[in-house]
């Protein structure tokens, strides 16, 4: 048995989203985040992303929503969950470490600048290796996500068999599920990643067709404003 639907809502914006953008758009080495990033919470625009959801929950009601314990995601999941349960879509919510974001060690705060200027035999190891398999010292890879992604799919496929299913996450678990749930290869998923854009707010979904495969049925979709309405992005 496996979980009929299953879908990745990214969590909304975060200060951290904010200020990697500033960073990086002023060529700064560093992105200035005071907290840790697991206690990076929402903007107020991912507020209102998270409870926008909740109209897409009431018109697509799900069973169960597992959500990332690091804060931006957690918030995004408890705010969601709260507003379709407002619109009369209840679903039950538990958090899972297994779909923590990626842990990325000693570049932990840099930009891209910043890893090339004060890391730089580390890029020509990514380089070498690829981003699949390059793997920061004292971070993940993107293989390691794969794992605990895996890991965390079959016990939900035994413990959720038949149900519409909402992990609540980050953009990298997003390519994680299509590596897992679609079948798409190494070499394609670099490439897909690299030419799409996973809003914050946005929800990806997969159906269940046969053979434990899944179908790709929503595509970064993004919940607007606080009505049951929703636009793709593709």
């Amino acid at each position: 048995m496996r979980m009929e639907w299953v879908g990745l809502l990214r969590h909304g914006e975060s200060t951290g989203n904010v200020a990697r953008e500033e960073a990086e758009a002023q060529g700064h080495q560093v992105i200035d985040i005071a907290e840790r990033d697991a206690d990076v919470p929402l903007t107020s625009v991912g507020q209102e992303q998270a409870a926008a959801v909740g109209g897409w929950l009431a018109r697509k009601p799900v069973d169960l929503v597992v959500a990332s314990p690091y804060v931006r995601a957690a918030e995004t999941a408890r705010i969601a969950v709260a507003a379709a349960a407002a619109k009369g879509a209840a679903a039950m919510l538990v958090v899972d470490e297994r779909l923590r974001d990626r842990e990325l060690g000693v570049l932990d705060l840099l930009t891209r600048k910043g890893v090339r200027e004060r890391w730089p035999e580390e890029q020509r190891r990514k380089d070498r290796h690829g981003k699949f398999y390059y793997r920061p010292p004292g971070g993940e890879s993107w293989a390691d996500v794969v794992l605990r992604t895996r890991s965390l799919l079959r016990d939900l496929h035994h413990e959720a068999a038949g149900l519409r299913v909402l992990l609540v996450a980050h953009e990298m678990t997003v390519f994680a599920l299509r590596y897992l749930l679609e079948g798409v290869a190494e070499p394609e998923l670099l490439h897909v990643a690299a030419r799409t854009t996973v809003a914050n707010g946005s929800i990806t979904g997969w159906q269940h067709v046969a053979d434990g495969r899944y179908r790709l049925t929503e595509a970064q979709e993004i919940p607007v404003g606080g009505d049951d309405a929703a636009s793709s992005v593709g």
